[in-house]
């Protein structure tokens, strides 16, 4: 049983805990700071992330390193074209008293690494989508629970497009966080190169447990919030929806669609994250600028104009902060 003497020194901890985290994952992840910073606040928040980038930028080690450090039940999805929903989900079999047995798929753990979602046909994207949103899934005409925590970090390829499935709008909704990785500084490439061309056998610890991991995200649902950080949030999310009352100039002029409520709900949850994390109380506007880009960039819809002049989401959200 997790105990503390107040919400103050539970955060105080989870600080604490966040700098652990930060000291074990670096000892594997070069260079990928602001990334592993965004992965870690949508854990903490109970959200799921989106992770798109070339590949080589270490993807799936993150999510290994991940879940090595946090000591999860941990499963990877490898998704092709082929790939079933029962693949994933799990399926019934006749056992030797021929009576039907449902042996669970990979769904049924901790931490899912999906790896390039975007390979894999939209029947199959879907049963892992309604898994993420309603945390059961249901085979059979049995509704079965997945183990809590339970967290999603699907990985996307950008550049290889023959052969996939991109996800619809409304499917990237579920995910918290789109998180873009780009490649790393000179500097930093020199210290991964030399780092993993020679012999390093690096040992993880073990810095929290599911249950703490539960507690904290009942923590920060609990932190409170001003009113006028509220509003900000909120009044950033309603501005990017054009032809509306509140709608920003650049926003009538750029986009086609504007994110809906589900982006003002995290921007709130990942700023009281954000703040717990650096040791602060109650989140201030900062905090919500601080995860606006990765929360609103896969939220909104450039039309044929902004694509035409070359103007990027994270352009047009950066001129609305």
């Amino acid at each position: 049983m997790i105990q503390y003497k107040d919400d103050v020194e539970a955060i105080d901890a989870l600080k604490k805990t966040y700098e652990n985290f930060f000291k074990e994952i670096n000892k594997v992840i070069f260079g990928q700071d602001d990334i592993i910073k965004e992965v870690l606040i949508s854990i903490f928040s109970n959200g799921h992330c989106l992770l798109v980038g070339v590949p080589g930028l270490a993807k799936t080690l993150l999510v290994n390193t991940l879940a090595e450090v946090l000591g999860l039940k941990y499963k990877r999805i490898q998704f092709t074209p082929d790939l079933m929903p029962s693949d994933i989900i799990g399926t019934e079999i006749l056992d030797e008293n021929r009576k039907f047995k449902f042996v669970k798929g990979p769904l049924f753990a901790n931490i899912i690494l999906a790896d390039e979602i975007n390979r894999t046909p939209p029947k199959t994207q879907a049963a892992l989508l309604e898994a993420m949103q309603e945390k059961t899934i249901t085979a059979g005409g049995i509704n079965y629970k997945l183990d809590k925590p339970f967290f999603v970090l699907a990985t996307q390829n950008p550049i290889e497009q023959e052969g996939t499935y991109p996800l619809p709008e409304a499917q990237l909704d579920r995910f918290m966080f789109n998180i873009w990785l780009d490649y790393p500084n000179f500097e930093d490439e020199i210290e991964i190169v030399q780092k993993t061309t020679t012999q390093n056998n690096v040992k993880l610890e073990n810095v929290i447990s599911g249950e703490e991991i539960l507690y904290f995200q009942e923590l920060i649902r609990r932190i409170p919030i001003n009113d006028n950080v509220l509003r900000y949030a909120v009044n950033l999310t309603v501005s990017t929806r054009p032809g509306t009352e509140k709608a920003h100039e650049i926003t009538n002029k750029f986009l086609e669609w504007g994110a809906g409520p589900r982006a003002s709900q995290y921007l709130v949850i990942g700023a009281k994250t954000h703040a717990a994390l650096h040791g602060r109380y109650s989140p201030d506007i900062d905090d919500v600028k601080a995860v606006a880009l990765p929360i609103l960039r896969h939220r909104i819809i450039r039309n044929y104009k902004a694509e035409a002049e070359g103007i990027t989401v994270d352009e047009i959200i950066k001129q609305l902060l």
